[in-house]
């Protein structure tokens, strides 16, 4: 049957239009109640005149589609800001033929130009359905589509605007036409399905949905009320509807006998092949007159089914003898509509175009607009709340442990040498006598020391025998008045001692400080293999390093659910601030509005879903980072002791002792030298 020649469809005249002066109506109500100059406003107007001539002459292909998909969208637009319905202020007369009776009707309302416009894209999405030949795959999905998109133009004009503007559009004749358009958009999916070979009882249920979309519009064509409106149309039309649906009942008779013989079900199937070539005799009745397609069709599918009939009741008289059941006996066929009319949106931007008059914006759509805007910022307040919550338990939890994520398993470093000591040992190679020069300078010291040790003592002596001399020359001569010279030298001696002593104890010190490093000195100048392997270095498991890296594993986690949610939050700033829903409050109506505002804050739905996850998942990471902390502390401790050990290395120490003893040891040693210089010019004097 995919052979079969395809049948002629059904397509609808266009509507003529007459005038519809709009420009004036349009100028004096902005510069009345927008207190705008109209001029303005001159260039739009000419753009939306030169569209709607574009409309009424609308060219016989896609382009004529869109173009009048864009006005009706853009009628819209002007009518949501000016009032231009029956009996309002800027009411204009419309003017447009009707269909049947060719006379012409005016209308003092836009309403009926937006239906004459929609009436004519669902009558040239019903010729452009028509036109093909449906000899491809891609012919027939096409002319599915057309036929949809006409249903659903022709929907939309029955379910929004008055029936009572022309015959043409009353609600009987658009009832006919989208039974109509749906029957042939599920008879196009009917030539595919056979075409691609698909299961008989799917073919079968496709097909009968085909017969029931047109006994519904045969109960319309048969009607009196809309055979006297359709007039001579009715005739012919109803002609075609009957022999399709006897057609297609035999279509689908015949694949429900082709599923018995699948089941081998021999009796059924040719109860079911007679139906079916009873069914085709029946469309052969109502086609005479029919164009010579539809006669080749008839032929072709009485070759099928009678052959196939011949070879049924052969078999079952000669092999299987099965009785054969009487029809209403078996189960009947249900349709499955696999078609809808398409949905018709005449503010879809893509569809429309720019808004025309987008600068022309009411008072009311601004205060909309504030009150849309407050209901974003409480989304935004709420979800920032719950952010901040969980933000604090993490930091505050984050502070507690006190860990660095990167550090936490570099055990590289531990087989590194510290900057600090790089720092020395760099100044040190290139002074390769330091140490030995350090050794001789604490020698040399050490000789200063005991000269001015036994200088100072020299000079106590002579101090001590001066004054033993002149208490003899007092008990000879008698007591004097003047005071002793060798008391202001005892004095001198005493203070030139207590900074001897005080040397002494720095020098002591450093002495100490260098036995203790020397041998750290000659590895600091020394090779840095010897260094680096005389450093502490701790020693970690492969369960440790194990436990380490699941450590940094879940920290890096944490790391990444913050960025993850900073990105969020900003991703909700961003679109909350560009999200201008202006132009479309101009085109909502005001008991609409809430639920507009309920329509629109579903964009923030999905990213509200991620923010919740984000948030959901910080407890199973904290949990699970507690419970990892607790492995840690052990390895922790271990790594917190070596470190400890590495920072009080004897190495560091010796660098930081030569700081602070060196200058002292060596300004010392110049004091002394200089004040026992100048308690010998005393003692000379004396």
């Amino acid at each position: 049957m995919e052979a079969v020649p395809r049948m002629p469809m059904i397509w609808l005249d266009l509507k003529e239009a007459g005038e519809f002066p709009f420009a004036s109506a349009v100028r004096q109500y902005i510069l009345k109640h927008y207190g705008e100059n109209p001029d303005n406003y001159s260039e739009e107007l000419k753009k939306l005149e030169l569209l709607r001539q574009s409309a009424v002459i609308v060219t016989r292909d896609f382009e004529g589609c869109s173009t009048l998909r864009k006005y009706f969208g853009q009628l819209h637009y002007l009518q949501s800001r000016i009032p231009m319905g029956l009996g309002e202020e800027a009411a204009a007369p419309v003017t447009w033929t009707e269909i049947f009776s060719g006379k012409a009707v005016t209308v003092d309302e836009i309403c009926y130009e937006q239906a004459c416009i929609l009436y004519n894209l669902g009558a040239l999405h019903s010729m452009l359905g028509a036109v093909d030949n449906r000899v491809t795959e891609e012919g027939m999905k096409v002319s599915c589509t057309h036929f949809q998109c006409s249903a659903g133009a022709f929907s939309y004009l029955r379910d929004h605007f008055s029936h009572s503007y022309s015959v043409d559009m009353s609600h009987q004749i658009l009832n006919l036409n989208i039974n109509l358009m749906l029957g042939q958009a599920q008879e196009c999916l009917l030539e595919k399905s056979m075409l691609d070979n698909r299961k008989s009882f799917l073919v079968a249920r496709i097909s009968a949905q085909v017969v029931d979309y047109y006994k519904e519009a045969c109960r319309a064509l048969e009607n009196s009320e809309t055979a006297s409106l359709i007039g001579k149309f009715q005739k012919d039309w109803k002609k075609l509807v009957q022999m399709k649906i006897y057609y297609y009942a035999a279509v689908a008779h015949l694949h429900m006998g082709k599923q018995s013989e699948e089941q081998q079900k021999y009796g059924e199937r040719l109860a079911y092949f007679q139906s079916s070539l009873d069914k085709l005799n029946e469309a052969i009745k109502y086609a005479k007159g029919q164009p010579e397609t539809v006669q080749e069709a008839l032929r072709f599918t009485m070759d099928v089914i009678g052959g196939k009939y011949n070879s049924a009741k052969k078999d079952n008289d000669f092999i299987y003898h099965e009785a054969v059941p009487p029809l209403d006996s078996l189960s009947s066929v249900k349709g499955a509509s696999l078609v809808k009319a398409l949905p018709v949106n005449p503010t879809d931007p893509n569809v429309t175009g720019p808004d025309i008059f987008a600068k022309l914006v009411p008072m009311e759509a601004h205060e909309a607009s504030s009150l849309y805007s407050e209901e974003k910022a409480k989304l935004l307040r709420d979800v920032m709340a719950k952010i901040d919550g969980k933000n604090e338990v993490l930091e505050q939890f984050m502070d507690s442990l006190r860990i660095d994520p990167e550090s936490i398993d570099n055990l590289d470093m531990y087989n590194h040498i510290p900057p600090v000591l790089m720092e020395k040992c760099a100044a040190l190679s290139v002074r390769p006598d330091t140490v030995k020069n350090l050794v001789q300078s604490m020698q040399v010291l050490s000789g200063v020391y005991t000269d001015v040790e036994a200088s100072l003592r020299e000079f106590k002596d002579l101090i001590d025998q001066d004054e033993l001399t002149e208490q003899k020359f007092q008990e000879a001569i008698g007591k004097r008045t003047t005071p002793s010279g060798t008391s202001e030298l005892s004095k001198e001696w005493s203070k030139y001692m207590e900074v001897h002593e005080k040397a002494s104890f720095t020098n002591t010190e450093l002495h100490k400080a260098m036995n203790l490093h020397i041998s750290n000195l000659r590895l600091l100048s020394g090779p840095l293999e010897d260094l680096r392997a005389a450093l502490p270095t701790p020693t970690v498991s492969d369960e440790e390093k194990g436990i380490l890296q699941n450590m940094k594993r879940i920290l890096l986690k944490v790391a990444e659910m913050r960025d993850q949610r900073s990105s969020l939050i900003q991703q909700l700033r961003d679109t909350i601030q560009k999200d201008d829903i202006t132009t479309t409050l101009v085109t909502t109506d005001h008991s609409e509005m809430k639920k507009l505002f309920e329509e629109q804050l579903k964009k923030y739905d999905q990213l509200k879903v991620y923010i919740d996850q984000n948030l959901a998942a910080q407890e199973n990471i904290l949990k699970a980072l507690t419970d990892a902390n607790v492995k840690y502390a052990a390895v922790r401790k271990t790594l917190t002791e070596a470190e400890h050990k590495k920072a009080n290395n004897n190495c560091i120490h010796l660098v930081l002792s030569c700081k602070k003893y060196l200058p002292t040891l060596y300004r010392k040693s110049e004091d002394i030298e200089q004040q026992i210089m100048e308690l010998g010019n005393l003692m000379e004097q004396a």
